[in-house]
């Protein structure tokens, strides 16, 4: 399988800065030509309460989830194999296939109460190059000091925005860029089956 992005240790990286690290993945694929666009997309994940639980994730402890605000992911499909994840914060391969991620990382929301359930956000990778924009005001304590260091290259904006991050957080379909899935319809959207069900049987 051709490499579209550099390995995972030489990836533009800043911890806690997912959206960032998706959108610089996207513009080296964008500046090297090394896929299609039009088969790549920004996956944010989120819901209405800002709470969703990931496994799998380098800042969890054994097998328990981390519960992130919301959690951005590059998604990789138009594939002869399994449609690919590639998700710089997680200990499982660097890609990963849709369906060992969605197995071991985003698991079911039938086993979690309600207010864990996840959403996605699929953003076509050229709306969100477009598009994006952030000032990282959202990373900044109330007496202007950082939660976390920031990148060390400019905020990304826009000629229309400097801060829209919102916008792609929003599991609202009425807002932003973009297509809003639960976690079933993804996973039956992009591997042909959901995390509730058995892959469907092959037919000659």
């Amino acid at each position: 399988m051709m490499r579209i992005v550099p390995k995972r240790e030489d990836c533009v990286y800043t911890s806690c800065y997912c959206e960032e690290n998706v959108w610089k993945l996207l513009e080296f694929i964008r500046t090297e030509n090394t896929a299609p666009l039009e088969h790549l997309a920004a996956v944010f994940i989120s819901n209405q309460n800002r709470m969703v639980p990931l496994w799998k994730q380098k800042s969890g402890r054994g097998d328990h989830p981390v519960i992130w605000d919301y959690h951005v992911v590059l998604l990789q499909t138009g594939l002869q194999s399994d449609a690919l994840v590639y998700d710089l914060d997680s200990e499982l391969p660097f890609p990963c296939s849709l369906k060992l991620y969605g197995a071991q990382a985003l698991r079911s929301d039938h086993d979690i109460r309600p207010e864990y359930h996840r959403n996605f956000r699929v953003v076509p990778a050229d709306v969100f190059l477009r598009n994006f924009a952030s000032d990282r005001s959202h990373m900044k304590n109330a007496d202007g000091s950082w939660k976390m260091p920031p990148p060390p290259y400019p905020p990304i904006h826009t000629a229309e925005s400097h801060m829209n991050l919102d916008d792609f957080i929003s599991m609202d379909a009425a807002v932003g860029w973009g297509t809003v899935f639960s976690l079933d319809h993804f996973l039956l959207r992009y591997i042909g089956h959901s995390s509730s069900s058995s892959p469907p049987s092959s037919s000659s």
